[in-house]
């Protein structure tokens, strides 16, 4: 199976399957809250040792995206890292900006059976992983790696538009 295929598996799973907030984390439910929201909301799931993540954030990319969308929620997930995330993004002039929220999953664990697979009951397999919400539901997922901002740009566009 293609990963596109997957990616629009996920999206048909979100949209269908709906969580029961007894299921959930506090973190996830915070994140499951958020993305209710009529606005676009982007969760990026990342880590300070990844070097795909080091990559967008040494590019500008992200600075420079969350700037430019200021109608957009960006949620920043620090996940299986034991070291706070905070420190990381600030060096890159993160963190400050009101359209970001940045958290710590509780789990830290990299490897192993203990390691954090699941978010809002989709896989978390690869890092950095993005993920485009609005209204609750899940428009995009990207699982694999950096990104190319002028197509995260396109899928935020996408997601508020009327179909």
């Amino acid at each position: 199976m293609n990963r596109l295929a997957v990616t629009f598996g996920l999206i048909a799973l979100t949209a269908t399957v709906p969580l029961r907030a007894a299921e959930l984390a506090p973190i996830e439910q915070q994140v499951a809250d958020a993305v209710k929201s009529s606005k676009v909301t982007v969760v990026h799931f990342w880590a300070t040792w990844c070097g795909n993540c080091k990559a967008e954030l040494a590019s500008g990319g992200w600075h420079d995206f969350i700037a430019a969308n200021p109608d957009v929620h960006f949620i920043f997930i620090t996940t299986w890292d034991p070291k706070p995330g905070v420190p990381e993004l600030e060096k890159y002039g993160l963190g400050a900006q009101k359209n970001l929220t940045v958290l710590q999953h509780p789990n830290a664990a990299r490897k192993g059976d203990e390691r954090m697979k699941t978010f809002l009951g989709l896989p978390v397999t690869w890092l950095p992983s993005t993920w485009v919400y609005r209204d609750g539901v899940q428009y995009y997922a990207l699982n694999y790696g950096e990104l190319r901002f002028p197509m995260l740009q396109q899928m935020v566009a996408d997601s508020t538009a009327k179909w």
